[in-house]
């Protein structure tokens, strides 16, 4: 993808899971890339993989740690907001920290990571992507602080879409089903543990979600992001592209 080289990509909740998978894919393309996030070990781990991968210890939820990103990184091309986590709970057993803590990561921090993104992104033909989740198009059980945040940064999308247009930057969600990542691993130890069901039967669970019956890999989210920042898909604006195997 010769289109991104020479452009510098910023990737929050880069040091695992989808954010160290495309973090791989656009240095593969020829970005220089930018990695974010609170654990400097697997921010490190990850960076060591190419050297034109770089570190910056974060906390998308702190005003100041994340203009301290783009204090650190400079000017940045295209600005992929993926930094999230869940918890699994019924609502009435939901403390109103659990609450504020997963608005916090999930929206919150999108919202700070686009805000000051923006101000520094050229004028022309900038990017700037969200790792959404299906919970941005519809709802699950035990998850409502996690569907309520991603709902947020869905609109988000839509309403800084239209701000953007007509400067020829554009704002997109992806929208994954159940990933297989750390995150869903977790998920699937919760099950466990509340239902007695083996892993694997957890897992398929998860994976009965997508009509293809199987978990998302990463490799498909980083190549949405990639497509995205293409000039062939400077028209794709405001969307909420579902990666669900038809599910949503």
């Amino acid at each position: 993808m010769t289109e991104l080289t020479g452009k510098t990509v910023l990737i929050t909740g880069g040091g695992s899971g989808v954010g160290a998978v495309m973090a791989a894919s656009f240095a593969a393309a020829g970005a220089k890339v930018w990695i974010a996030g609170r654990r400097e070990d697997k921010l490190r781990a990850t960076a060591a993989k190419d050297p034109v991968i770089s570190y910056v210890v974060a906390d998308v939820t702190d005003e100041k740690s994340v203009a301290n990103i783009y204090a650190t990184a400079g000017q940045i091309d295209i600005v992929i907001a993926n930094a999230g986590m869940s918890g699994s709970a019924p609502l009435h057993k939901t403390s109103l920290e659990d609450w504020q803590n997963t608005l916090a990561v999930n929206l919150t921090g999108t919202f700070l990571t686009f805000r000051d993104g923006l101000q520094q992104m050229p004028q022309q033909g900038g990017r700037l992507i969200a790792v959404a989740s299906t919970a941005g198009l519809k709802g699950y059980a035990y998850v409502a602080p996690y569907t309520a945040a991603k709902h947020g940064v869905v609109g988000l999308v839509r309403a800084l879409a239209l701000e953007v247009a007509k400067s020829g930057t554009t704002v997109n969600a992806i929208c994954p089903g159940f990933l297989d990542t750390e995150m869903t691993e977790k998920s699937i130890e919760n099950i466990v543990a509340k239902t007695g069901k083996t892993a694997d039967q957890a897992r398929q669970i998860l994976a009965d979600n997508n009509p293809q019956k199987r978990l998302i890999q990463p490799q498909e989210v980083a190549d949405t992001a990639l497509w995205l920042c293409r000039d062939a898909a400077r028209s794709i604006n405001g969307q909420a592209i579902a990666l669900s195997g038809g599910e949503i």
